[in-house]
This record gives C-alpha cells, sequence and structure tokens, in this order.
C-alpha cells in the first residue's frame, strides 16, 4: 500500500508505507546467489578451519583423524616439529625474496611498458608490442618447462632469482593488460601539461603517469605476491638445489615424513599459507578498488 501526500509545489504524490517497502526489499533479495554464496564461503571456510583445528593438536590427537572434534588441550607441538624440520626460516626467507622481486619487478616493468605502449598507441611496432606481449598469457609454464630449465640453467639462473625473474615474465601480459586499459581513461590534460612545463618523458612517468597508476599498480603488486607466494611448479623445476627451495617445494619434499604426523603436516602447511591470508586480508580493499576502477574506466 502506498499513502498520498502533498509535496511543497502543490503536487500529490505517493510514498510506499512500511509494509510496500518491506515487500520491495524481500522481491530484491537474491535467494539463489544467497544460496551461492553461502556454499562457496562454506568451501573456503571449512578446509582452513580443519587446518587450523588439526595444526594445533597433540600428536595423539591427530592420529585419531577427527577433523572437526576441538583440540583438548591446545598444542603448538606441531608447529615447533614443522619448524624444525623443514628450516622454516631459511625457506620462509627465500620465498620473500622471490616474491620481493616478482612483485617490485611486475610494478615498475609492467607500469613502464604499458605506458610506453598508452604513450605511442599510433605507431605500429608498439600496438604489435601490445599484443605480442598479450599472447604470452596463453603459453602456461608447463608448455615451456623444458626449455625454461635448459634456458636457466645455461645462464646461471636456476636459483630463486631466476625464479623471480621468470614470476615477472609469465605476469606480464596480464599486467600489462590491467595498466594499459587504465591509462586509457586518464585524462590526455596531465600529461599534456607536464610536457608545456618542459617535463622529459622520464619525469612525465614518475611524477604524474605513476601516482595516477597507483591504485591499479597497487593491485598488481598484490596479484603478483599471491601468485609468486603459491606457486609450486616454477620453483620446483627451476632450482637446482634443494637448499635453495621455497616453501611450497619444502613441504612436498617433506611430504614423506608428514604422512603419519597429521598435526606436523598441517601446522607446516599453516605457516606457510598464512602470509598470503594475512596479506590478502589486509590488501582486499586495494584490489577491488583497484579492479573496480579499471573496469570503470575501461
Amino acid at each position: 500500500m502506498s499513502a498520498l501526500t502533498i509535496d511543497s509545489i502543490g503536487t500529490t504524490r505517493k510514498v510506499p508505507t512500511n509494509r510496500a517497502k518491506g515487500r520491495m526489499s524481500r522481491d530484491k533479495f537474491n535467494i539463489p546467489l544467497t544460496v551461492t554464496l553461502a556454499l562457496c564461503t562454506l568451501a573456503v571456510l571449512i578446509p582452513l578451519f580443519v587446518t587450523v583445528n588439526m595444526a594445533f593438536k597433540t600428536g595423539s590427537q591427530a592420529v585419531q583423524g577427527e577433523a572437526f572434534v576441538l583440540p583438548s588441550p591446545l598444542s603448538i607441538e606441531g608447529f615447533v616439529q614443522a619448524w624444525e624440520l623443514t628450516n622454516f626460516p631459511v625457506a620462509f626467507g627465500l620465498s620473500a625474496f622471490v616474491s620481493a622481486i616478482a612483485v617490485a619487478g611486475a610494478v615498475l616493468i609492467s607500469s613502464m611498458a604499458a605506458y610506453a605502449i598508452h604513450a605511442n598507441w599510433e605507431r605500429t611496432f608498439f600496438r604489435f608490442a601490445f599484443f605480442y606481449v598479450l599472447a604470452a598469457m596463453f603459453l602456461p609454464f608447463p608448455v615451456l618447462a623444458l626449455s625454461q630449465i635448459k634456458l636457466s640453467g645455461l645462464v646461471g639462473l636456476d636459483t630463486p632469482l631466476g625464479v623471480g625473474i621468470l614470476h615477472i615474465m609469465f605476469m606480464l601480459g596480464f599486467n600489462v593488460l590491467l595498466l594499459t586499459t587504465f591509462l586509457r581513461g586518464m585524462p590526455q590534460e596531465l600529461e599534456e601539461a607536464a610536457r608545456i612545463d618542459g617535463a622529459s618523458t622520464w619525469q612525465t612517468f614518475w611524477r604524474v603517469i605513476f601516482p595516477v597508476l597507483s591504485p591499479m599498480a597497487a593491485t598488481v603488486g598484490i596479484f603478483a605476491f599471491l601468485f609468486s607466494w603459491n606457486d609450486f611448479m616454477m620453483p620446483s623445476m627451476i632450482i637446482a638445489d634443494p637448499a635453495l627451495q621455497t616453501l611450497p617445494v619444502v613441504n612436498q619434499l617433506f611430504q614423506s615424513q608428514f604422512s603419519s604426523n597429521y598435526h606436523v603436516s598441517f601446522a607446516s602447511y599453516l605457516m606457510a599459507m598464512a602470509p598470503a591470508i594475512v596479506a590478502f586480508i589486509f590488501t582486499q580493499r586495494w584490489v577491488l578498488a583497484g579492479v573496480t576502477q579499471g573496469a570503470v574506466k575501461s
């Protein structure tokens, strides 16, 4: 039902009552979407709960395999054993080193490449370079694994440094696509004003373009960190020395020793994925902001 009201200019209009407003809100409630989101949330939270629950159990409790029974008492025995068994500080440092290279290279190189392509879009060479870089998105690492292993060994990059460089290269196509699309929505007056003031191309990039790119550059950096930190296949194939392996590979190498110690295995997995979870929790607003701005500007 609706109530009749008269506004300030004497026009009669209908105003929805509380009952009508309630009916309208119920009509907008999307039950299938809500159910789907609830199922997706449970699909993520249940495995995470099992991981945390099993990690804080003692060895005798974990052997029973009751994943949904809360630990009593809480124990950090699994974390201590996983820390010593996998030499966690070294593996953590190597993973952080690889991820730092991937993030810094992804942000800087992709930003420069995107600006060069955007500023010279009318030139055939740069337009071809854009589509050439995008073509790399259709070449997954397993297809190029043998050639990359051979080349990395020949030039001495079968190390964590080489893995970090490969992470930059394999993410380049996607990152350039995001940043170039974002730059296309940038007002041309900003760059023209910098040129009029006598700024060089390098000064224009650092003082005008890169600050404008900061929301999308943050998104690129976060994606690069998550990809590099969680990557298993590339480090396992490229790095020749087992002592220099990253956390995901180290966990796999010690899998046989974890087979009967569930609390140790889950504690090790939790320690390995904790940095990625924490990073995403604290940076998800930048991810959403960057993706949304890129979508609107395109």
